[in-house]
């Protein structure tokens, strides 16, 4: 079926002239980027839609998250630019996504991490969508806050599938931006919970006091907000602990079962580190379990002096790791599209304690942007610019 979006694209095309919509940063506010209940509700029909294979990705087995411009820790050509442990990489992540959405797509990645120093983001994100049929561009927008709640809706999406429904006390570990996009999706289904315990770099931490104050700003159902100083203080006793730490690779949070309580929801959207002996008796979910085992395909990580592979901080991979060395069987873990559609059961127990794991894949970037885009196109946002026109098709 062709929808409205590729008759008028292929319309423009037959009338001689080629145009896409720019969207700026305040364009997409305009068109609903910060809508968080409505991103989780976008992420459930993507996750959806992964579960059915109606979607593509990069690299041979279409499930790639990206392929990265990674760059050299040194050079021997003068000048060449060096990754010198601060995040300089580029990243493509191209993606088709089926159902209503029928977009082609991709985000674009460029990261640098001294550019806190010059009062920028780390990250500068732009994303572009296509017309499946003819390839023309149809949008190019600005993505940081796209990209931003896309990774937050994932975890509202994990909370409103999974926490238990009395839920009162939420974990922030790493409260950056990340984590604002994350606790106000999660919020979004979340309505018991009156109570925030905060672990950043330390108490006293800029980034701490940011959320705390994010948080009493745009949450008055919060009554209680504790920034803890230890991992273990802020874990215990809580409901939903929601991870989005940023640190040097190697130095990820390390957790111990015996801090979560009977129940918890437990949802890593960045790095987590655990004993895997700890992991077996703990139910793991996944959003993209084939796209985990390329990475550990791809990685193939050393063992340590116990006869573990090393950890890679990433919960996905290490639930694959754990499947080849035979820890636990394959299908002891699930997915949120099998949740969504009804092949496997959501929350079993009140007591049950859930890790998710979550990475994030550029069919979210897509789907959200697709959401901004019609939104835009219907309220007049942005503006049209010109690709060609058939008055030039003799050049």
């Amino acid at each position: 079926m062709t929808s409205s979006i590729e008759k008028e694209t292929l319309k423009n095309i037959e009338s001689g002239t080629l145009r896409f919509l720019y969207l700026d940063e305040e364009d997409m506010i305009e068109a609903g980027v910060l809508d968080a209940k409505k991103c989780v509700d976008v992420m459930e029909e993507t996750m959806g839609l992964l579960e059915d294979g109606d979607f593509l990705m990069g690299g041979p087995d279409h499930n790639a998250h990206g392929l990265m411009l990674d760059f050299p820790k040194k050079s021997k050509i003068e000048n060449f630019p060096l990754n010198d442990s601060r995040d300089r990489r580029f990243i493509a992540m191209p993606a088709y996504l089926g159902g209503r959405f029928h977009i082609a797509g991709e985000k674009w990645y460029g990261s640098n991490g001294r550019n806190r120093a010059k009062g920028i983001p780390r990250s500068i994100l732009m994303a572009m969508l296509n017309d499946v049929e003819t390839g023309a561009p149809l949008a190019f927008m600005s993505a940081n806050l796209l990209s931003s709640m896309r990774t937050g809706a994932m975890p509202g999406l994990a909370a409103k599938l999974l926490a238990r429904k009395e839920s009162k006390v939420i974990a922030v570990i790493g409260p950056g931006a990340i984590s604002k996009s994350c606790f106000a999706a999660i919020m979004t289904s979340s309505k018991n919970v009156d109570t925030v315990k905060i672990k950043g770099s330390s108490p006293t931490s800029k980034s701490a006091v940011a959320m705390k104050k994010y948080i009493e700003k745009h949450f008055s159902q919060i009554k209680h907000i504790t920034i803890c100083e230890t991992l273990e203080e802020a874990i215990q006793g809580t409901d939903i602990v929601t991870e989005a730490v940023s640190c040097r690779e190697g130095e990820w949070p390390f957790y111990k079962k015996e801090w979560f309580k009977p129940g918890a929801l437990i949802i890593s959207a960045s790095v987590f580190n655990m004993d895997k002996k700890e992991l077996v008796g703990i139910r793991k979910i996944v959003d993209n379990f084939q796209m985990y085992d390329d990475y550990a395909e791809e990685d193939g990580e050393g063992y340590d002096e116990n006869g573990m592979r090393n950890a890679t901080g990433c919960m996905g991979e290490e639930f694959a790791y754990m499947v080849r060395d035979g820890l636990i069987e394959r299908d002891t873990i699930d997915s949120l599209g099998e949740i969504i559609r009804g092949k496997k059961t959501g929350r079993k127990s009140e007591d049950e304690v859930i890790l998710v794991a979550i990475e994030g894949m550029p069919i979210e970037d897509v789907a959200w942007g697709y959401e901004c885009y019609k939104t835009a196109l219907k309220e007049g946002i942005g503006q049209k610019l010109k690709v060609w026109n058939h008055s030039n098709k003799d050049i």
